[in-house]
């Protein structure tokens, strides 16, 4: 860990000329925006820290999970884990969509991304982390279609959101188009044949996955389907989650919510991009069949909150009313850009789970926030905090969260997974390289420079 922490000399890595122009222009205005608070010192020493734990956080992704290959595709390691997660690759990088409007080698390291990430999609759409050569590692020996580029094959839908997300945020914010090339067409094509043949997973579904001698949350039930899910309701089953904890039910209606949104991205790409009017076509009708799957299932009725939506439900009538931290999350519904045909469905469901009633959420004498079932109990995750403050619209309620992150990284200048809602120098991992890029997310938002969407 000393090593990471003293990265930029020891690593004798060059960083961008544009990223240090950013880095210094957001540690003024961070400083310049708390001169003027009539706090007095105090808080002019947690901007300063603000923009350190921002310098340290921005650039240590790039300089210690970031590799070039020679086929001009990008591999990021998740940080403390030799392999690339789909999922965590894209959330990763997403701050450095700023730097790539004015940075084409930016740019360059990102498309590249795209194109693993798609090369990897055709290779298997229901793995969720990569290795970086077809060199057999694995977390686990599974008992699923395991191949040797697979590093972990659980089947999670946001696994196969993510790449299309960040293959249409490229283009809006730098106008390339060179990404959408035929292995982005045949993995587009392969997500939809996915997430159709999932939204009848008892009858169609070739996907099983066994982990034995394990926990629970780790394996799926009844021979590695799953539990049971009323099939052809328009919802899209999900294995796990994307804490990589498996679904109590599975239908997962955040991720279901992430699909709807990036099918129309997908349309959008094929229409104007690829000008293939049958793919724009059946990306529209699968967007609006899981749409109309969340609000006719996915949404229940509470004593106290009145209708919220259902972290999970199998389609039968049960439903788990929770959060977890891990985005896509229902509190992340605004960032993802789901926004539901009941606004006041949604803010219900806010309510729900920023309160004790969703049994992750943790309010301790150094923080509140919610925690996930992936960690133990009374752990807040940073991740979840920097959302709660991506989707407010309340600028004190941005500054507050900042405030809570610095004062929660337990001396080390860098996100961690969960934390001790009373004892931020109690945690889960060194440092955590999605949790590092949620929190420059927040940063850059709050001085102004936002991922355009």
């Amino acid at each position: 860990m000393e090593k990471d922490l003293k990265f930029l000399k020891d690593e004798k890595k060059e960083i961008p000329a544009s990223m240090k122009r950013l880095t210094e222009i957001v540690k003024d205005r961070l400083l310049q925006q708390e001169s003027v608070r009539p706090d007095g010192k105090e808080k002019q020493e947690t901007a300063e820290k603000l923009g350190e734990m921002f310098e340290n956080c921005f650039t240590n992704t790039l300089n210690t999970t970031v590799k070039r290959m020679e086929d001009g595709s990008t591999y990021v390691i998740t940080g403390d884990i030799p392999a690339m997660w789909l999922r965590d690759s894209v959330a990763q990088l997403r701050p450095y969509l700023i730097l790539a409007k004015e940075d084409d080698e930016i740019a360059d390291i990102l498309a590249g991304l795209v194109k693993r990430q798609f090369m990897c999609i055709n290779i298997d759409p229901y793995a969720n982390a990569f290795n970086e050569a077809a060199n057999g590692n694995c977390w686990e020996k599974d008992e699923t279609e395991m191949g040797p580029w697979i590093w972990e094959r659980k089947y999670e839908i946001d696994s196969l959101c993510y790449p299309l997300q960040f293959a249409w945020l490229l283009w809006k914010n730098t106008g390339r188009t060179s990404q959408f090339d035929e292995s982005f067409t045949a993995g587009a094509r392969k997500i939809l044949q996915v997430f159709k043949t999932e939204q009848n997973h008892e009858e169609n579904s070739p996907y099983h996955f066994i982990r034995k001698n394990t926990y629970f949350t780790d394996t799926l039930s009844r021979d590695g389907k799953g539990a049971l899910v009323k099939s052809g309701i328009g919802l899209t089953w999900s294995g796990f989650r994307p804490s990589d904890d498996a679904c109590v039910y599975g239908y997962l209606i955040p991720s279901n919510m992430f699909a709807v949104v990036v099918l129309r991205y997908l349309a959008e790409i094929a229409e104007a991009v690829l000008l293939d009017k049958e793919l724009a076509s059946q990306a529209l009708e699968l967007s609006d069949s899981i749409e109309e799957g969340i609000e006719q299932y996915g949404i229940t009725l509470t004593e106290a909150f009145g209708k919220v939506y259902a972290y999970e439900t199998d389609g039968f009538g049960q439903y788990n009313l929770m959060d977890d931290a891990n985005v896509p999350s229902l509190l992340s519904m605004d960032y993802i850009g789901y926004t539901g045909r009941d606004p006041e469905v949604s803010e219900n469901t806010k309510k729900l789970i920023l309160s004790e009633i969703n049994p992750y959420y943790y309010a301790g004498t150094k923080a509140k926030g919610i925690g996930s079932p992936h960690t133990p109990a009374r752990y807040i995750w940073h991740i979840s905090l920097a959302m709660q403050g991506l989707i407010s619209s309340d600028r004190e309620e941005k500054r507050e969260i900042l405030e809570m992150l610095a004062n929660t990284d337990g001396g080390k200048k860098l996100m961690h997974e969960g934390f001790h809602a009373d004892d931020p120098c109690r945690y889960t991992r060194e440092w955590f390289s999605w949790a590092n890029a949620m929190f420059c997310e927040l940063v850059l938002d709050y001085c102004g420079y936002r991922v355009e969407k």
